[in-house]
């Protein structure tokens, strides 16, 4: 357990958190949420301890571990399998079968393993760093934007392994959709106070605008009462049978807490320029095919129409071909073959995450956004900046000077002043805040134009995608549906279990009986996991003791080698063979049982959780 007990935190005279704190009791998954800027990293840093509050305490057991998912990427082993097993435990350091099937969980195939960590996009370097935060096995894990980077099919990994993690959590990220399927809990930094409530992100800001909603009408009633008490004291002030009255009011007055009226919170303004367009098509792609390799092309004889009011998301792994396909559609590569074709009157922009480094380090945001459109004026570039959240002075912050995240927002300032009908975004959401998410959602909604988009944000994909072009299985395809349709007629290779459309509760079932059959799931499961677990148990003792054989072995072959003992050389190779040969066999039926065990795990526990939300 966890207890940040009355902290604060300031830089400056800017106050991030005053007196305020909650638990991580045992066993929670909490979701921090807030605005960006508002403290949630700052938080991070003082409960891992690289930062320390102003004042109030943070506290934990001697021997409770925390394990913090680093942005920073630092590696000092020659192979990935290596670099990841430095983050064992000291008593498991041997144990790379559990360092293996993080790593493939996380997308690395067995022959990446062997691979040097610099040889891998930052992508994987960030799924890399995961890795060695998941196999140290922490009391509390921290993570702070854990799917930055990862395809739809990790985070769809990582969600069911946060799920099934038995220990603490604390969890930042963007994607909303993620953090719902993983929280038990949201803790919410809002107006320098931390709350928290059992719960997803709807609930809790449901919660938040309740409460704001009661502060404000207490705080309208209090005012009025303060007045009439004020017209009271100033009527009857000369009234000498009425002094006692006006002195216990004046001293009431004095007494009562004056409430402030809530500051309005600024969020990102998203609003895209439309640029009219009156053709039935926007662009048309024939037979597209692209390949480093034209032997094994990325994109073979794809064929799509983007139409007005489109909404198409490219899905799938990393690395299959989906920015480059932006980029091809942005005629920033040239097709192997094939051919792409802009009607007439199109306007469109291209948004990619990389091109911060385009942004000139010298001008300030004010003059990037204004000399990114010619014919925009200065107070036009001024309000992008306002929606930005770069209000007054903060628009003249030199470029240099920005955080990541704050050059991606000056990324977006430049595509929303220009007037465009075809929006061509790669990741875009990576550095907005939940708030921020939500906002550019509603402003792709409201856009006219179509949109071509590259997330691996599901609450995008399921709010917004009306078509999807699909990587998978090596093969590039259009799917003519939304993505909720995609996922129960295909779904992901690699998942057992497919989604399930969301079906409506009988009307007839009370909660007594919703009780019962959730008793008789959880009754089930243990049934069916139960026997697995105990051959995993069994397995993994059974493994350990062969381990501990193997290594006295090689000790007695050591010793046999230096007396050239040859017999008992011989004998021990013996062994030492056949140990390592039910030990490879183990590891497999370990697999298969653990695999076994998982799925029938996420079936159960997905069905569970139906009754728990119901």
């Amino acid at each position: 357990m966890l207890n940040i007990d009355t902290i604060s935190k300031s830089f400056g005279d800017q106050v991030l958190l005053l007196k305020t704190g909650f638990q991580i009791n045992p066993g929670e998954r909490v979701g921090l949420v807030g605005r960006n800027g508002h403290g949630k990293t700052t938080l991070l840093n003082l409960i891992y301890g690289t930062d320390h509050p102003d004042e109030g305490q943070i506290t934990c057991s001697s021997d409770y571990r925390i394990g913090f998912l680093s942005q920073k990427i630092e590696f000092s082993m020659d192979t990935v399998l290596n670099e990841a097993m430095t983050g064992l435990p000291e008593h498991e350091k041997d144990q790379s079968w559990k360092v293996e099937k993080i790593l493939a969980g996380l997308g690395f195939g067995q022959a990446d393993l062997n691979r040097g960590p610099h040889l891998f996009s930052g992508g994987f370097q960030v799924r890399l760093n995961l890795a060695k935060v998941l196999v140290s096995d922490p009391d509390l894990l921290i993570l702070d934007e854990p799917t930055n980077y990862l395809d739809i099919t990790s985070i769809r990994w990582i969600t069911g392994f946060l799920k099934a993690w038995p220990r603490e959590v604390l969890l930042v990220t963007h994607d909303r959709g993620f953090m719902d399927a993983v929280v038990t809990h949201i803790a919410g930094i809002h107006r320098r106070k931390i709350k928290k409530i059992k719960g997803d992100t709807s609930k809790y800001y449901l919660q938040v605008a309740q409460d704001e909603e009661v502060y404000e009408k207490t705080r309208q009633n209090e005012e009025k009462k303060r007045k009439e008490v004020e017209l009271f004291i100033t009527r009857f002030r000369a009234k000498a049978r009425l002094a006692n009255m006006v002195q216990s009011r004046i001293k009431t007055l004095e007494k009562a807490e004056t409430k402030d009226k809530l500051q309005k919170l600024k969020n990102l303004e998203f609003s895209f320029n439309y640029e009219p367009f009156a053709g039935k098509q926007l662009m048309r792609v024939e037979d597209l095919t692209f390949g480093w390799d034209r032997a094994h092309p990325l994109i073979a004889d794809l064929t799509f129409t983007v139409f007005p009011e489109d909404r198409i998301a490219i899905i799938g792994r990393n690395g299959k071909g989906k920015t480059t396909l932006l980029k091809l559609l942005n005629n920033e590569l040239a097709p192997g073959s094939g051919r792409i074709a802009f009607n007439p009157g199109v306007f469109h922009d291209y948004f990619e995450q990389t091109n911060v480094q385009s942004l000139n380090d010298t001008f300030t945001i004010e003059e990037e956004l204004t000399l990114s459109c010619p014919d925009a004026d200065r107070q036009t570039a001024r309000n992008i900046c306002g929606a930005m959240m770069f209000e007054q002075d903060a628009a003249l912050k030199k470029i240099s000077v920005l955080s990541g995240g704050e050059k991606a927002r000056v990324m977006l300032g430049k595509l929303l002043m220009k007037s465009l009908n075809l929006l061509l975004l790669d990741e875009p959401s990576n550095h907005l805040d939940i708030e921020s998410c939500d906002s550019f959602i509603a402003a792709l909604d409201n856009f006219q134009g179509g949109v071509v988009i590259v997330t691996h944000n599901e609450m995008f994909l399921h709010s917004i995608a009306n078509r999807l072009i699909v990587f998978k299985d090596n093969r590039v395809s259009v799917f003519e549906g939304t993505y909720q349709e995609f996922l129960e007629k295909e779904g992901w290779e690699d998942e057992e279990v497919r989604v399930p459309r969301k079906k409506e509760r009988s009307k007839g079932l009370n909660k007594k009986e919703m009780r019962r059959k959730k008793s008789e799931l959880i009754k089930e499961k243990s049934r069916k996991t139960g026997p697995l677990k105990k051959k995993i148990d069994l397995l993994e003792t059974k493994i350990d003791e062969n381990d501990q054989s193997i290594d006295n072995l090689n000790q007695q072959l050591l010793e046999a080698s230096q007396t050239q003992d040859g017999n008992r050389i011989r004998v021990l190779s013996k062994q030492l063979a056949d140990l390592q040969s039910q030990t490879d066999e183990m590891f497999e039926d370990l697999e298969v049982h653990m695999n076994e065990f998982e799925g029938l795990e996420m079936t159960y526990n997905q069905q569970i959780d139906q009754f728990e939300k119901e």
